[in-house]
């Protein structure tokens, strides 16, 4: 009888000291991002089908999203993207390991209020990473991999983490 307690006891112990609570403080996140970046443009963009423009936004261990689309295929009566041009905005947390940058977060609305699952364009989970090559303090080229395209970015606005209470 004792061996059998023991048995079902010994799993729960591992299993509780493996856990542990999440934090109540928002994490600091990377010094060097701190601030507003922007894409002006993105090379050959004249010959594109289609491409983005991005605005980052990193405070502490968060970040947003402003994604604006340009495309010249005929989406027909589509209002979502409206006559090739639409805007889908994301927020997250993101964490850098050496020289990639993982993003995780949800779609929202431009208020960054989460999106509901119906409507335009994308909704639910964001997962994106990025190489981070650094060009300058104030220039970063960020290499994903679903394009061959960089995006440059650059500082427009430098800020100061200040960790909140979760």
């Amino acid at each position: 009888m004792r061996n059998s307690f023991a048995l079902l006891v010994l799993p729960f112990c591992l299993l509780t000291a493996a856990c542990s609570f999440n934090p109540n403080m928002q994490g600091e996140g990377e010094e060097y991002l701190q601030g507003e970046w922007q894409q002006d443009s993105t090379p050959v963009q004249k010959q594109l089908l289609s491409y983005s423009l991005y605005k980052f936004k990193f405070t502490c261990d968060s970040f947003f999203v402003q994604q604006q689309t340009f495309s010249k295929i005929n989406y027909g009566t589509d209002s979502c993207t409206n006559k090739g041009r639409w805007t889908e905005y994301i927020r997250g947390t993101y964490k850098q390991q050496r020289d990639t940058l993982f993003l995780r977060g949800f779609f929202t609305n431009a208020d960054y209020s989460l999106k509901k699952l119906d409507g335009c364009l994308r909704s639910g989970e964001y997962k994106e990473f990025f190489k981070v090559n650094k060009q300058t303090d104030s220039v970063l080229q960020l290499t994903g991999p679903a394009s061959v395209i960089p995006v440059n970015i650059h500082l427009t606005n430098k800020l100061t983490c200040k960790v909140k209470p979760l």
